[in-house]
């Protein structure tokens, strides 16, 4: 099968042994995958990374035969844990210290034409959701995270941080949630110390420090994303505000197709291009560029 890899900061496509499914795994044919700004990162060199890349897609249960998922389309959970340890049997695998993660520790990714994932992990996407649409469960879910960490209703004054694509669907959740919210990309102002809950997705240095300025005393800040560099800012706000600080980072799927289903959350115009896998190298420049959103990678083309 042909298969993007990313080794020492390079990008290329190139055949590789289709993957073969351990006892209670599922062999998924890939329909199409979604560049994220992790990959990004992890070409830059985040984490060391090296292998198959990609955790946001979805695709067809191929194998193996006597599965009961086989022909269903699905999406799947990124988190591999162990099953065994202290946090597993917590029910916080997501947690678990020997977890793998797809396309990001240790299990190869979702930009090749197939992968492997648990039959545990898996997820029927509802026939009233597009192939497109359910690319972006995962991030979605990553959203709705939000809302199982904090208490969000009508009347609570929230702030995102980043118009990026994760940043626009934290929005629209917690909008969806009843809570009065804005969007504010870089250059955007606003009253500091205005808002009970800011959500940072800015996916850079400067959003912390920007976030506590926003945030009001005995308010909350939820911290979506990760940078390669170290993050730094003067903790001291945090302390004389009593401000709450969660770190957040995925999120449970079920939430994520409910709103897609009932189209209460729209992620179609969130879409700028899509490539063959082939052209793999072109799409990861596409969607490096300022302002781009989300690019998708078709194995099939």
């Amino acid at each position: 099968m042909q298969a993007l890899f990313f080794e020492a900061g390079r990008a290329a496509v190139r055949a590789t042994r289709r993957p073969v499914p351990r006892e209670g795994f599922a062999l998924v044919r890939v329909i199409a995958s979604g560049i994220c700004n992790t990959d990004l990162e992890l070409r830059r060199g985040y984490h060391g990374f090296s292998g198959i890349p990609g955790h946001e897609f979805v695709g067809r249960v191929e194998g193996p035969l006597e599965s009961a998922w086989l022909g269903k389309r699905v999406v799947g959970e990124i988190n591999l844990p162990c099953g065994r340890c202290d946090w597993c049997r917590r029910a916080l695998g997501r947690h678990c210290p020997k977890r793998r993660v797809l396309g990001i520790v240790k299990h190869p990714g979702a930009h090749a034409e197939h992968l492997t994932l648990p039959e545990a992990n898996l997820h029927e996407v509802p026939d009233a959701v597009s192939d497109e649409e359910a690319v972006f469960v995962e991030p979605l879910a990553a959203a709705c995270e939000i809302l199982d960490q904090v208490e969000v209703g009508l009347g609570t004054r929230a702030a995102v941080l980043g118009a990026g694509k994760l940043g626009t669907l934290a929005a629209a959740v917690l909008e969806d949630a009843g809570a009065d919210v804005r969007l504010l990309g870089r250059g955007s102002r606003a009253r500091p110390g205005s808002f009970d809950l800011v959500v940072e997705a800015t996916g850079s240095r400067e959003g912390m420090p920007r976030a506590l300025r926003l945030v009001r005393p005995r308010g909350t800040i939820v911290w979506k994303t990760t940078h390669r560099a170290a993050a730094r800012f003067d903790a001291a706000p945090l302390v004389v505000n009593e401000v709450t600080v969660i770190g957040s980072r995925c999120g449970r799927f079920e939430p994520a197709l409910d709103l897609l289903r009932s189209r209460r959350v729209k992620v179609t115009p969130l879409l700028s291009a899509e490539f063959p896998l082939s052209s793999a190298a072109r799409a990861l420049a596409q969607a490096a560029r300022p302002g781009m959103r989300k690019v998708l990678l078709r194995p099939g083309r």
